[in-house]
């Protein structure tokens, strides 16, 4: 497989070292403001693509006790941001011929019962929420207890549908689980080493690491990237965890969050776009990846993780991932070639909101229309 250098990455994605666009900055900030803690628990980083370069904005604290700021190479939580790395995986498997959409989940995961409900999930509906699964640790009120390996697949095999897996859209972390599972079983890799092998290497992603949550060498973040990872806070601004810490409702390896830092994010978001020279499989499953498959609303339609916003206004495709102690948003107008990623450190600050607001005041601005 083809590597990007990271050389050549930096080459282009880099803002310029001064005279960065005043204009874009205070607009950004006039944005970012609402999301931005006033009490100094937490902070948020911004990472902009914007005619062929990226531009990096950061505010606040990843650490408040430690007078420790954002900058960007602070490693972030990526909360549900992790879905649309595995759903790139799962796009090039597709791609190259080694599984497909409509294979059902048990072919891998053998455990399930080939007579339940369970049997009938694809991994297809696995990646669009529409398998119909859905588990008390994916909704509130949030239980305080989650699951062994094997109390998950006992708990898969006795799920009962309330409808056909395929007629209605449910958003499921445990989906997410299990689509886990059938890929590692498929490869025989544990799902951290696939996305370093397949996404991280190849493009140069060397700030982005998945913990296994076990006793070996890849169990916890490495002592130089717990250095730089962010203390995470509660909506309230209490401290929740340490840095580096992991939650999980799912008591295995690989089941718990990535992190990453802005300046890696800000590749990923360039490769999305079309704006690196990735692997041609890599950049097919990407755009498979983006590609909607299921209409939620007349406004809204799922891909494979990735959400797409449609309507009057640019389409923009986009994930947003939220814990108690962090909130995150990755954001893009392909066509426009304009893509944004926040990342925070606080719960429930909602960055969707405010990165649709700045793509579409940037889409609508005299910059892109020129």
């Amino acid at each position: 497989m083809r590597l990007v250098t990271m050389a050549s990455i930096m080459a282009l994605i880099a803002a310029p070292a001064a005279g960065a666009d005043r204009q874009i900055e205070r607009m950004v900030a006039r944005h970012v403001r609402s999301i931005v803690p006033p009490d100094g628990a937490g902070g948020v980083a911004v990472a902009l693509r914007i005619e062929g370069q990226t531009l990096f904005f950061n505010y606040g604290w990843a650490d408040r006790a430690n007078k420790r700021p954002i900058t960007s190479d602070t490693l972030f939580n990526l909360a549900s941001l992790r879905k649309v790395f595995e759903t790139t995986l799962l796009a090039q498997a597709v791609g190259n011929g080694e599984l497909r959409l409509d294979d059902p989940v048990a072919k891998y995961v053998v455990e399930l019962d080939r007579d339940g409900d369970i049997a009938r999930v694809t991994l297809g509906q696995l990646a669009t929420h529409t398998s119909g699964l859905l588990l008390p640790q994916d909704h509130p009120p949030w239980p305080d207890w989650g699951y062994t390996l094997p109390e998950f697949i006992r708990t898969l095999n006795a799920w009962k549908a309330d409808k056909a897996p395929g007629q209605q859209h449910l958003y499921t972390h445990a989906g997410y689980i299990l689509l886990q599972l059938a890929l590692e079983r498929r490869y025989g890799m544990p799902i951290d080493e696939l996305i370093e092998q397949r996404l991280l290497r190849p493009l140069a992603m060397t700030s982005t690491v998945l913990p296994r949550q076990d006793d070996g060498a890849r169990g916890r973040l490495a002592p130089e990237h717990k250095r730089r990872a962010v203390q995470g806070y509660s909506d309230s601004g209490e401290a929740i965890g340490e840095p580096g810490s992991q939650q999980s409702y799912y008591y295995w390896p690989g089941t718990g969050q990535m992190y990453s830092s802005p300046r890696d994010m800000a590749v990923f978001l360039a490769a999305n776009l079309g704006e690196l020279p990735v692997e041609r499989s890599l950049r097919e499953a990407m755009s498979l990846a983006q590609q909607d498959v299921w209409t939620i609303d007349p406004r809204n339609r799922q891909a494979l993780a990735w959400e797409v916003l449609v309507g009057d206004a640019p389409t923009i495709t986009e994930k947003y991932g939220g814990l108690n102690n962090a909130s995150a948003y990755i954001g893009m107008m392909p066509r426009r070639k304009l893509g944004i990623v926040i990342l925070g450190n606080r719960g429930n600050q909602y960055p969707n909101e405010v990165g649709r607001r700045i793509l579409l005041e940037l889409a609508a601005s005299r910059r892109l229309r020129a």
